[in-house]
């Protein structure tokens, strides 16, 4: 199944995408929108575009569980997004994701304004690989849907 992950943000969006057999995911851009719905429209014409069968949603929980303003919004994102695009909406635990692709770009030496704008496509790529691997360990996921 073809799966478009979403890390958002306040000013850029990261979008991620794996192939059809779930093995490689891929960042594919940031959205630069800070307008709410016009940004639900232009990730609705990403998955659209890119073909896919669900849509996944970085939920950025607080560090204890919890969910604070921001995880808020994030649903808000997925509910309207929901009302937009006729594919299954899941949220995912995003904890920790910008450290890792912050880790990820310092290996790297991506500096300057290309790290600015790799930031957010590499913390979408990271939430993918995460929920890749739960459902490569959870089949039941996969009849689930």
């Amino acid at each position: 199944m073809k799966i478009m992950a979403v890390d958002l943000g306040e000013a850029r969006t990261g979008l991620a995408v794996c192939d059809r057999t779930e093995f490689l995911a891929s960042p594919i851009g940031v959205i630069h929108e800070k307008n709410f719905h016009m940004l639900v429209q232009k990730v609705a014409v990403a998955a659209k575009e890119y073909g896919v069968q669900m849509v996944i949603i970085g939920l950025p929980k607080n560090m204890d569980g919890s969910c604070g303003s921001r995880a808020e919004k994030c649903q808000e994102f997925a509910n309207k997004l929901g009302e937009v695009i006729p594919l299954p909406i899941k949220m995912w635990d995003e904890r920790q994701t910008t450290m890792l692709a912050e880790k990820y770009l310092n290996e790297n030496d991506i500096r300057g304004q290309k790290r600015k704008d790799m930031i957010d496509e590499v913390a979408a790529t990271i939430i993918l690989e995460s929920y890749l691997d739960y459902r490569k360990n959870h089949p039941e996921e996969k009849e689930s849907i």
